[in-house]
């Protein structure tokens, strides 16, 4: 029990296993942990976070539509969103003190979830499914040194790849920013839209510093990131691979 429940390797391999036994052990463990939480009212406000992301985001893309002529990826991607299903979760292990961190979920193939899927809560992406049970799933966070979300800044539109360096659990850095982008503290982080796994406009977080990459020709950004990890419980699996353009040359996997 002690080597799985602290190791999070062997806690995946023996979820490969044993899916169910370990899926409903942690289950249990998290009902317990739970107890006396407003759980339910967290639920409900991660749903209503979520939906209002979605509905800014339609409503930019809408302004944006009547003050200047979209490109075919803008208007792909606001219609895109209008078609969102959302699966609703609950964290039943998680880790942020390891290079490799994993999320089990309580929510599986037999609720629609498949591997590739994002998952966002109330504050923003948490990251993506990268395993799947038929009651419970794995989900590799943004805090793993194999992540890499594809993201943006709000304002300026500029994008690149969040990754996560270990150390500290509410920072991030994107690399290759163009040295003539006019960037400043404070500024919003969001999902691109140029995958099939987010759609555009989910925050992730905001700019703390601009930072000179290693060779100088580019900008590294400190990124804060909106989520706390630490106290990660609800959250919901987005599905929009249905609407999306799996073979677009903007997607990224």
């Amino acid at each position: 029990m002690l080597l799985f429940h602290f190791n999070n390797y062997q806690a995946s391999i023996w979820f490969t296993q044993a899916n169910e036994i370990s899926g409903r052990v942690l289950d249990w463990e998290s009902r317990w942990i739970a107890y006396g939480q407003l759980g339910e009212n967290n639920r409900q406000l991660t749903e209503v976070n979520v939906q209002l992301q979605k509905e800014n985001e339609v409503l930019r893309h809408r302004l944006m539509d009547l003050e200047h002529d979209s490109s075919l990826t803008e208007r792909t991607l606001s219609a895109h969103l209008a078609n969102i299903r959302r699966i609703p979760a609950q964290v039943i292990n998680n880790s942020i003190r390891d290079r490799d961190n994993l999320i089990t979920i309580n929510r599986g193939s037999a609720d629609g979830i498949r591997n590739e899927m994002g998952v966002v809560c109330g504050t923003g992406v948490v990251g993506i499914v990268c395993q799947t049970g038929r009651h419970y799933a794995i989900v590799l966070p943004v805090l793993n040194s194999h992540s890499s979300i594809s993201c943006r800044l709000k304002n300026t539109e500029y994008f690149g790849y969040m990754k996560w360096e270990g150390g500290n659990p509410l920072r991030a850095f994107i690399d290759d920013i163009p040295r003539h982008a006019r960037i400043k503290k404070g500024e919003w982080v969001e999902t691109s839209g140029f995958s099939s796994v987010f759609p555009a406009g989910i925050f992730i977080g905001k700019v703390k510093r601009v930072l000179n990459s290693e060779d100088g020709l580019s900008y590294k950004l400190e990124i804060g990131l909106s989520t706390d990890f630490a106290r990660l419980r609800d959250v919901a699996v987005i599905d929009w691979s249905a609407s999306n353009t799996q073979d677009s040359p903007l997607s990224h996997p």
